[in-house]
């Protein structure tokens, strides 16, 4: 690890100015550090903000707002995600170790760097680290890797399970700016595909911090986090759902899907529920939904499992959801 100046900031005003100086926001730091043991990451200057408050869950607008800095084991008991988004707290619980959901923060899950081999190894040519240096994953051992929304410059996919469930519940991230106004992105908004320009993931401003997640009342119907891994526990998706059907005399009349472990993104398609609003419940609205989600998708020779297997997936869970 190279060495690095570190401060602590004791409210936002304070993190705000370290970031537009140029420092790199820490708050659990599950990512961050493995990231600059390998050298994958090299920041000069680090500020902890893991005491500007910002780790409370509170009522909001019909919904809940999430502080930003609420750990994720607090965030999946908490008695109102439980009851009212319970594939949110499925999908933290899925996540990772209860070690790390004790110190991994809420606005750094959504903003944690790709689980790549190739990105992790310096050795490698990785375009998301080192832009224009080509992308290994392609012609390697892909097996973890994109089958939707990639492009010839990166096949990574995102980490976050929490994310997945936050972009099926129509999440906003609120953010603060130094000299400026603060933002509300639509968690659809908040991430990039990667073309030509890996190496940008998300739309927002160097030294914005992300303050809280907004979430709206929850969808009617049934909800459910599936994640299909390697093993039960700590590993990242192959492919997980998050869905939120609701059914009524047969036919489905509201529908909420997004996907992890299939794209560089969480990934929500309107084609898929489409697909299934309006339709009856079976078999036929389930295989249209699966042939929505993945009419576009292209393996790379080891992940090529993966489009069977999602489609399998959803399918499941969609018969399970409506009953």
């Amino acid at each position: 690890m190279k060495p690095f100046d570190f401060a602590r900031a004791e409210n936002v005003e304070a993190a705000l100015a370290a970031g537009a100086a140029g420092a790199r926001y820490i708050a659990g730091g599950t990512n961050l550090i493995d990231l600059m043991k390998l050298q994958v990451e090299t920041p000069d200057r680090l500020v902890d903000i893991g005491r500007i408050g910002l780790d409370t869950v509170e009522e909001h607008d019909g919904g809940v707002r999430i502080g930003a800095l609420v750990p994720n084991s607090d965030l999946a008991a908490h008695s109102t995600v439980r009851s009212r988004y319970p594939m949110l707290a499925r999908a933290l619980l899925a996540g990772a170790s209860a070690q790390l959901r004790n110190k991994a923060s809420t606005g750094g899950n959504l903003l944690q760097r790709t689980r790549c081999y190739y990105f992790y190894e310096i050795a490698a040519r990785c375009n998301k680290r080192e832009p224009g240096s080509g992308c290994d994953a392609i012609q390697g051992f892909n097996r973890i890797h994109a089958v939707i929304g990639g492009s010839a410059s990166c096949i990574a996919t995102h980490p976050s399970d929490m994310a997945v469930a936050l972009r099926a519940l129509d999440a906003t991230v609120v953010t603060a700016r130094s000299g400026g106004e603060g933002r509300r992105i639509a968690l659809d908004d908040l991430y990039c595909l990667p073309g030509d320009t890996p190496q940008i993931e998300t739309i927002l401003d160097p030294g914005e911090l992300i303050v809280a997640i907004d979430l709206p009342a929850p969808p009617p119907g049934r909800q459910a986090y599936r994640k299909v891994r390697d093993r039960a526990s700590y590993a990242f998706a192959l492919v997980s759902i998050a869905a939120a059907i609701a059914v009524e005399d047969g036919t489905i009349t509201s529908a909420r899907l997004a996907f992890g472990g299939l794209a560089p993104m969480p990934w929500r398609d309107p084609a898929v529920e489409a697909a299934l609003v309006g339709q009856p419940a079976g078999t036929a609205a389930f295989e249209a939904a699966a042939d929505a989600l993945l009419a576009d998708a292209r393996g790379h020779g080891h992940n090529d499992f993966k489009i069977t297997l999602a489609r399998r997936t959803l399918i499941a869970t969609l018969r399970d959801l409506a009953g």
